[in-house]
């Protein structure tokens, strides 16, 4: 390759590392012509400050556009709460400490299904369970009610009591789809709602199971209705 080759070739490298570093083809040009072919260090040192400049502009631009995106995510999901009226219902209740929400698909599979079964409930298509957090979220140790709605009352037993649950006029939906963990946030995000449109909260709320781990391996698949009871403040 001859000398005049390489001269071009180490031009053009020059030429793409100072692009590289923020140089436009005007400044280089420049430096050419003031056969500078390589910028000062005053010059490098004020491309140093326009880029934390820039990072700024650009941090800022990105907390912004996150918010964006957190209030659009949260218009989104209140734009999924419905109100429907809740029909009286019989329902095999069974109360206790779980250690964490973890728990809960064992409590339901393990220790309640076959006392209900035991004790001869009879549970109607398509079936209807929640759960209710006595003296409301906790991480651990939850104090939590679980009831499920039978056709018919049996013999209460240790474990399973019956009991009535009267119609409730309107309560507030939301669809969660998840694990367990991720309720405690839509329920701050469904009460903050309900308080801005002015509705009042006039009973328990409850978690209805749809989809589990019955159901569903994948807890990504699991599907929650929280159901408030609420009437116009």
């Amino acid at each position: 390759m001859s000398s005049k080759a390489l001269v071009v070739i180490d031009i053009q490298n020059d030429i793409t590392k100072l692009k590289s570093m923020g140089y436009s083809l005007e400044e280089i040009r420049d430096l050419w012509d003031d056969d500078q072919h390589f910028p000062t260090v005053e010059s490098l040192v004020e491309k140093i400050r326009k880029c934390e400049d820039e990072l700024a502009v650009l941090k800022e631009r990105k907390r912004m556009l996150k918010a964006v995106v957190a209030s659009q995510k949260k218009l989104h999901k209140m734009e999924k709460v419905y109100f429907e009226s809740l029909p009286a219902i019989t329902v095999a209740s069974h109360r206790t400490i779980i250690p964490s929400f973890e728990d809960l698909g064992r409590l339901s599979c393990e220790v309640i299904g076959p006392e209900m079964a035991r004790l001869g409930c009879e549970c109607p298509e398509p079936g209807y369970c929640y759960t209710i957090e006595h003296g409301g979220y906790k991480p651990k140790d939850i104090d939590i009610e679980y009831c499920e709605m039978v056709t018919k009352k049996c013999a209460d037993s240790a474990l399973i009591k019956f009991k009535d649950i009267p119609a409730v006029p309107q309560a507030a939906c939301l669809k969660v789809f998840g694990p367990y963990e991720k309720l405690y946030d839509n329920y701050v995000e469904l009460f903050a709602y309900l308080e801005k449109e002015g509705y009042k909260i006039v009973g328990a709320p409850r978690a209805v199971y749809i989809d589990g781990i019955w159901n569903q391996e994948d807890p990504a698949k699991w599907l929650t209705i929280i159901q408030v009871p609420v009437e116009k403040a």
